[in-house]
């Protein structure tokens, strides 16, 4: 998975103008540019912008009593120093003037307020109409597609013209260098900004450069009998940030080119004018910004605050990226990034290579990828589904680099409970390429230093202790989402993989191993796990007929009730009823001992035999929801969307999703159109998987035949009448062993019950020695010999005579035992 990283510090221009009658006991201080305001009670120290939240006991309270009103806030896209919140009676909406007033809270968060003094009200005149004091409604697209169509006529306007609304709220908004204008020249420079936007047509677009007509009540409101009042509060809390903090805009040089400003910023526009503009650090935009800025004009860059205290001016932001993968992996689907918030939670996000910018729908390419479907993963290489141009540099995530990305963030707590949750296409750039071991390590040295030469190149604006504070909250948290997971009835059925090293020159097998499956791992695939549920609800709730989703059908029911009467008969206390009940079983039945672990492959390979495929499906093709359900993952819904550089299922979920989120056409496949590319899909997936299988075999085979004989303990999985099956301890295969290719003077089989047995009589080596018995059951423990066949690259199992020394000396053992990296399946 890749890292990507923004290290941004947002700053607000300024503070508005006419806010110091809004302001309780905190005040508002003065803005930072303006020399006269100096007071010796706090020189030296920063004064409040913003006032101070409420603490949540006191918001608690407040609520109750009725003295605080809680309400999603909107901002008046057109004039949008004007925000409201609902009415709880039901009436005019209550209105909330200015950026201090909303106290950092932005469109669509839940907020608290608390009503003004009655003096401060805003005063309607009979003429108003129900938008001026009601503000506008907007559709369920985030703030940042709805600014688009803002930008695009602004761009016409003028050079400046994403400055337009934005300059008429700040006092020294209009001064890029950090130093305040006067009111006057505030209002000529926007004036003129106006003018340029109208000439284009744009009407009202200069609307917040003087007051409404509809202002505070001034002394003599009471007297004037034509006019109302509207209820006016500020904002005292934030119950939920519903706003993802994330807005689409232009990077552009600070005007003055002297000041100590220019050499530290850049300035960030918001195509939506309903978030501020911010100051970026030079360190963070595009190396040859300053050189070239021109090259940039046309760009849109993603800016994301993550902190804004309120004795600042400074909203603080910063996306750390990065992936985890394979040492070998080269096509990166997917990153990770991870911010601390102020309040104790955390900024996850789940970044996805956006494959379907690169293929479009209906070109030729979209058409090799569909028939391919998917990657074919072989031991020596992959066959891609992709051109390599694609699957390797221009959408893979390497480190370093812009990259085109959907992503999925969310607020956890550090139990990993969602608290809020944001769908988008995004620009990440990852600081780094960690594989699996790098992760691992970090894990497992929680307070020490890793050494430079120990990790990957990070680039320059991270650390590798940064690094690695993300990943052990990225660990700690998929730690508790995995908890939860299992707790709620999710089953795994861990299959063991065998790993190859190959030789550099020939690509032939020197050594192997069984790969295992670690922290780091459990890491990664939580974080996949809950982007694909997130993806699935979403693209279900947009489009219930076309969503393409992921079922796991319950087992075969005749096969599990034989399993469920064998377990009685060996004496298990298996519980099949769940899956989750199936899982608890699997952890807690085989004790501790040396083959404990090996007892539960055993019967976790048994357990396999009943399941059937997931599948991928059109939603519109079933008619009964409960067959949408995911059985081994117990959820309702669920998708494939975090791997589509190999698998072109999930390029057909971005396509759905970027439709969910307005960025393109809604899908005009009909659900049976669908249903039959579901089917391709499902049916070249279960063909890459055996390819896979008999190149694994193939490999080893070789393997075997370059270095065997190989020994190892083996145990039972499987008794027939001539033959028996076992799972091959220290390499993780599965082989039949038949009794006619032993030195057996007989054999005999039986059942007692439904236990099958069979006894093996051995033939004496020498012929004053009594005939060996040996019984053969499930779980017995046996010694066996993989042989090379000498007319194929194929290998055979020998049982080893009960009490014969082993036929391998500890050097040819070792040979055969070395590590490899596994690629990702």
């Amino acid at each position: 998975m890749s890292h990507p990283d923004y290290r941004l510090n947002l700053r607000s221009l300024g503070t508005p103008r006419g806010v110091s009658s809004l302001v309780g006991p905190h005040g508002v201080g003065a803005s930072p540019g303006d020399k006269k305001s100096k007071n010796k009670n706090t020189r030296g120290k920063k004064k409040s912008i913003f006032e101070t939240y409420m603490s949540k006991e006191d918001v608690s309270e407040g609520l109750k009593r009725g003295t605080l009103i809680q309400g999603v806030l909107r901002i008046n896209p057109k004039k949008f120093h004007e925000a409201f919140i609902p009415s709880p009676d039901g009436d005019r909406d209550i209105f909330i003037d200015g950026v201090v007033a909303r106290n950092r809270a932005l469109n669509g968060d839940l907020v608290v307020v608390k009503l003004l003094p009655e003096e401060q009200w805003k005063v309607i005149k009979p003429e108003s109409n129900d938008k001026e004091t009601e503000g506008a409604y907007e559709s369920d697209l985030p703030e940042e597609l709805c600014g688009s169509h803002l930008l695009q006529q602004s761009l016409k306007a003028c050079n400046d013209s994403p400055d337009v609304i934005i300059e008429a709220q700040f006092d020294d908004s209009d001064s890029e260098d950090g130093h305040g204008n006067t009111p006057n020249s505030l209002v000529d420079g926007v004036k003129k900004l106006s003018v340029c936007v109208h000439e284009k047509g744009e009407e009202g677009a200069g609307a917040p450069v003087t007051k409404d007509e509809n202002t505070l009540m001034s002394q003599d409101a009471r007297a004037s009998p034509e006019k109302s009042l509207q209820r006016s509060a500020k904002v005292v809390y934030i119950l939920e940030k519903k706003h993802s903090r994330a807005a689409t805009g232009f990077l552009k040089l600070l005007a003055d080119k002297n000041s100590e400003l220019f050499r530290k910023y850049a300035l960030f526009s918001p195509s939506d004018h309903r978030v501020p503009r911010i100051y970026v650090p030079l360190k963070d935009c595009p190396q040859d910004f300053v050189t070239r800025p021109k090259d940039y004009a046309n760009t849109l860059f993603i800016c994301r605050i993550v902190d804004w205290k309120e004795d600042s001016n400074f909203a603080l932001g910063k996306d750390c990226i990065f992936t985890i993968d394979p040492s070998t992996a080269r096509d990166l689907d997917d990153a990770l990034s991870c911010k601390s918030l102020a309040d104790g939670n955390f900024e996850v996000g789940v970044h996805i290579a956006d494959v379907s910018y690169f293929v479009p729908e209906g070109s030729s390419l979209d058409s090799v990828a569909a028939e391919r479907a998917t990657s074919v993963y072989l031991v020596q290489k992959v066959v891609p589904m992709l051109p390599r141009l694609l699957c390797e540099e221009l959408c893979s995530l390497n480190p370093m680099t812009d990259k085109l990305t959907f992503s999925v963030i969310w607020t956890l707590t550090p139990r990993g409970k969602i608290l809020s949750e944001w769908f988008g296409r995004t620009v990440i750039r990852s600081c780094t390429k960690l594989s699996y071991e790098h992760a691992q390590s970090m894990i497992e040295s929680p307070t020490r230093k890793i050494p430079e030469k120990e990790l990957p190149p990070i680039s320059p604006e991270h650390s590798g202790e940064e690094v690695h504070r993300a990943v052990l909250t990225l660990h700690g948290i998929a730690k508790e989402l995995r908890k939860q997971r299992f707790a709620d009835g999710a089953l795994r059925l861990d299959q063991l993989k065998l790993a190859f090293t190959l030789d550099r020159e020939t690509g032939l097998p020197q050594g192997c191993h069984i790969y295992e499956y670690r922290d780091s791992n459990k890491l990664v695939e939580e974080f996949m796990l809950l982007a694909n549920m997130a993806v699935a609800r979403e693209i279900h709730r947009a489009f219930p007929e076309r969503a393409l989703l992921r079922r796991h059908p319950p087992p075969q029911t005749k096969m599990l009730n034989d399993l469920m009467e064998f377990c009685e008969q060996l004496g298990l206390p298996m519980d099949f009823s769940s899956a989750g009940a199936l899982n608890k079983s699997l952890t807690e039945t085989f004790g501790d001992d040396k083959y404990s672990l090996a007892r539960k492959e055993v019967l976790t390979n048994m357990c396999s035999r009943p399941m059937q495929m997931a599948l991928y499906f059109c939603a519109g093709t079933l008619r009964d929801p409960a067959q949408f359900r995911h059985y081994a993952l117990n959820v309702p819904l669920y998708t494939h969307f975090t791997s589509p550089i190999r698998r072109f299922a999930d390029v057909m979920v971005h396509r759905l999703l970027a439709a969910a989120l307005g960025y393109r056409e809604p899908p005009d496949m009909e659900p049976n159109v669908l249903q039959k590319r579901a089917d391709h899909c499902n049916d070249r997936r279960m063909a890459s998987k055996r390819v896979q299988e008999l190149s694994t075999g193939l490999f080893f085979a070789i393997l075997v035949k370059e270095s065997g004989p190989l020994e190892s303990e083996a145990m039972v999985l499987g008794v027939l009448n001539q033959a028996f099956d076992v799972l091959v301890l220290r390499y993780g295969v599965q082989k039949r062993i038949y009794c006619n290719a032993l030195p057996l003077r007989s054999h005999h089989f039986q059942k007692v019950g439904k236990k099958p047995e069979l006894t093996l009589v051995w033939e004496p080596e020498d012929l004053e020695q009594e005939p060996v018995q040996q019984v053969v059951t499930i779980f017995s423990l046996v010694e066996v010999v993989l042989r090379a066949e000498a007319t194929a690259l194929k290998y055979s199992a020998v049982l080893k005579r009960p009490g014969t020394e082993g036929l391998l000396d500890p050097q040819e053992k070792q040979g055969c035992d070395h590590h490899s990296d596994q690629r990702e399946d």
